[in-house]
């Protein structure tokens, strides 16, 4: 039983740790998000638990201080949509100062994955 509970408390940790990794990069993401097109904040939130499968989610207040942010710093720009139905969303485009920081991102996210990869010896854990 203590083996099965270790487990349990192993993969919370891993949860807790995958979410954490996740949220220090809200600003890449979403920016990703959007240079697939347009979107409104709540649609934001879904794609990013349904890429998860539902295991992760950023907090929509957490998501929403991001906008009001990368709107800020010229990253995104904000537009009111015009529903016919129900209320009206606030939809965000990223703006080019917003695609190069996103590149930008990317590439440094590439060569520490590449150093910690390294360090850590990873190639296939799953048979370990």
């Amino acid at each position: 039983m203590k083996a099965i509970d270790a487990a349990q408390g192993q993969a919370g940790e891993n949860n807790a740790f995958a979410a954490d990794l996740l949220r220090g990069h809200t600003d890449t993401i979403v920016l990703g998000l959007l240079r697939r097109g347009d979107s409104y904040g709540f649609e934001i939130f879904k794609a990013i638990r349904d890429a998860t499968g539902g295991e992760h989610e950023i907090k929509e207040a957490t998501l929403y201080a991001t906008y009001r942010r990368l709107e800020k710093d010229g990253l995104v720009e904000s537009y009111w949509g015009d529903e016919t139905q129900g209320g009206r969303r606030k939809y965000y485009r990223i703006t080019d100062a917003g695609r190069a920081i996103f590149h930008g991102n990317v590439a440094a996210w590439v060569a520490t994955r590449r150093v910690i990869d390294s360090l850590l010896d990873v190639k296939d854990t799953k048979n370990d």
